[in-house]
Parts: structure tokens; C-alpha cells; sequence
């Protein structure tokens, strides 16, 4: 496993200190909960899986209540090779994952910088703030989450590497009109199989996913 260097941590740490002094955003804690009014939802309980495709450069768990599929677009962008959904059609939520590899191409500073682009535009446009952290997982994986509050449509990304070889990015969606209120018990369900999944996540060398 190659760990991310001083440098490259110090460089996330810069980011993140720029990102919010430049978008003036106030760092508020996002926590929301069911409010009075809205509809008591039955959840399954929560079993996970194994995300081990052959050829895929990356491995995690999943929930079984969720279906993986290989993305061909998004949004305006041609996906990747390595791009996926993981659905919970019950909850008509997504976890949208991106992957790209760090080469000559895709410079590591570039897709940390999109990252944190994308993460602060929802925070600009909607949300009402942002909590950026570091990441630092069991299997060595670093990276930064962010959590939005408000009416935003995906109030839980995230992106993760090695800064040297890999960078996925993922977010949580859902297929509703944004509301903090009505979403709230569900995005804190889904949230902890968003973290599952940080938490389990393992690169693996492109071609070869025997070693696990």
C-alpha cells in the first residue's frame, strides 16, 4: 500500500484551507433528523457485500439491499472505465462513483482541486454550509469527506487516494426534490453505507484483483 506522503497531505490540508477562505464558507456541522410530519420509514438491516469485479482498480463493501452498475454517463461527461452506480432503488438514492488514475493526464493536484470544486459549487449555489474532513481509513486510504447542509441534492461526497496512482471521488444522490427535512432520516441511513464503504475500500492493480 503506498501511503500518501507528508507533502500530499500537507497539500489536501492547504486546499482545504483555500477552498474555504476563497468561497467564504462558513464550516457548520450538518446534522438533520426526522421532523414531525413526515411519513415513519422501515429500514432493512444493514448486511454488506463484496465489490471485487475482475479489472477493476478498486474494492469495497456494499449493502445487499443496493444493485452495483456500470455507469456510461454522466451527466455531460463521458464516464470512465471504471465508473459506477451503486442504487437503493427503495429509497431512489445513488452513490455515484468516479475513478480516475493519476498520470500524466489526470495530474494528482488538478483532480483534488475538481474535487474540492465540485464539493464547494453545491455549497455556493444551495447549501446553507460545509464541514470538509480528513480521511484516513483503516486500509490506509486518505482522502476528504464533505458534508453539506441544507436543500442540496447530494449533501455527502467524497474523494480518496493514493496520490500517486489512484483518485476516486463519490457522492450520495437522490432521485427527489432536494429537501434537508423530508431526506433527512434516509441520508443518514444511506450515510453510514457511504462510510462503509470508505472504510472497506482497497485499491487493486488494474487487471488483477486476486490479491485481497
Amino acid at each position: 500500500m503506498i501511503r500518501m506522503t507528508r507533502q500530499r497531505l500537507s497539500y489536501l490540508l492547504c486546499a482545504m484551507l483555500l477552498a474555504s477562505f476563497s468561497l467564504l464558507s462558513c464550516n457548520s456541522d450538518y446534522s438533520v433528523g426526522k421532523k414531525k410530519g413526515y411519513f415513519r420509514i422501515s429500514f432493512p438491516e444493514k448486511k454488506y457485500q463484496v465489490f471485487d469485479q475482475p479489472g477493476y482498480p478498486y474494492t469495497f463493501e456494499y449493502p445487499v439491499y443496493a444493485t452495483v452498475t456500470r455507469d456510461t454517463t454522466f451527466f455531460d461527461d463521458k464516464a470512465g472505465d471504471w465508473w459506477i452506480n451503486i442504487d437503493f432503488p427503495r429509497f431512489e438514492g445513488r452513490i455515484h462513483v468516479s475513478y480516475k488514475p493519476i498520470n500524466a493526464e489526470n495530474r494528482f493536484d488538478s483532480l483534488v482541486s475538481d474535487g474540492f470544486k465540485m464539493a464547494f459549487k453545491q455549497h455556493v449555489d444551495v447549501s446553507t454550509g460545509i464541514n470538509d474532513s480528513l480521511i484516513q481509513t483503516p486500509n490506509g486510504v486518505e482522502g476528504i469527506y464533505f458534508s453539506l447542509g441544507g436543500n442540496t441534492a447530494t449533501a455527502n461526497q467524497f474523494f480518496l487516494t493514493d496520490s500517486t496512482r489512484h483518485f476516486l471521488r463519490g457522492a450520495l444522490y437522490f432521485n427527489a426534490a432536494p429537501n434537508a427535512d423530508s431526506l433527512g432520516i434516509v441520508n443518514d441511513f444511506l450515510k453510514q453505507d457511504l462510510k462503509q464503504l470508505i472504510n472497506t475500500l482497497r485499491w487493486v492493480p488494474v487487471g488483477d484483483n486476486t490479491n485481497r
